[in-house]
């Protein structure tokens, strides 16, 4: 009996959890807090939404430890809560992956036709990072690439890229990431690189993945 009470609170608890989650305005909020600390000013605009409207999100998802805060001034700043919540966001879109036919189609693609994605996995990276024989182009916007990257990597948005070219190397591979596995910046920066006749791959999960596996993660002075 007491271990049936024991198994019934544990899971009204992942069922209240659950019930913070089931909003997408504040799953978006968890994926730009997930790039790095932000104010909830700059979350509202990120996310299209009303402050007043952001703000009753980010206390749901306080309260529910996927966030914290501090405050500088008037502003208050949000970070992800102390716990696995990365894990927790990377194990739902697995999950997501696993249900949806289309995404599961992509997946099978990249694995038949690896010519066609030029696929990195992040064991062969970290080994040709040891080896420095890789440049990493983070397409992100600049403000997420201040917020954190992987050690080494040269910031140029993707909406630059074309236009940035001769900041590349023309001897060494690049591999390209952007926030995600679909973010299209990174898929669009390869093609674009392949083109221009540089040698150049796509990390197969993006920052998040790798940040929330523990790899490390460095931070730069914006300008």
């Amino acid at each position: 009996m007491v271990d049936t009470d024991i198994q019934t609170q544990m899971l009204t608890e992942f069922a209240e959890l659950a019930r913070t989650l089931g909003n997408v305005h504040r799953l978006i909020l968890l994926e730009h807090i997930a790039q790095g600390e932000r104010a909830v000013e700059r979350l509202a605009e990120l996310s299209a939404l009303s402050i007043a409207n952001t703000s009753q999100h980010l206390q749901h998802l306080k309260r529910a430890g996927f966030v914290e805060t501090r405050r500088e001034g008037k502003h208050i700043f949000y970070r992800l809560g102390s716990g696995p919540v990365l894990n927790l966001l990377t194990a739902l879109r697995h999950y997501v992956e696993h249900n949806r036919s289309e995404i599961r189609a992509l997946v099978t693609d990249s694995v038949n036709q690896p010519d066609r994605l030029e696929l990195i996995s992040r064991e062969e990276l970290l080994s040709r990072m040891k080896e420095d024989s890789v440049t990493l182009l983070d397409v992100r916007p600049e403000e997420e690439f201040v917020l954190g990257h992987l050690p080494g990597a040269i910031n140029i948005p993707f909406e630059e890229l074309e236009h940035r070219l001769s900041e590349l190397p023309d001897d060494q591979e690049i591999v390209a990431y952007c926030r995600g596995p679909y973010c299209v910046f990174s898929f669009d920066a390869v093609a674009m690189l392949n083109t221009k006749g540089l040698s150049a791959r796509r990390l197969k999960n993006g920052f998040l993945d790798w940040k929330a596996t523990g790899q490390i993660v460095e931070t730069a002075k914006q300008g």
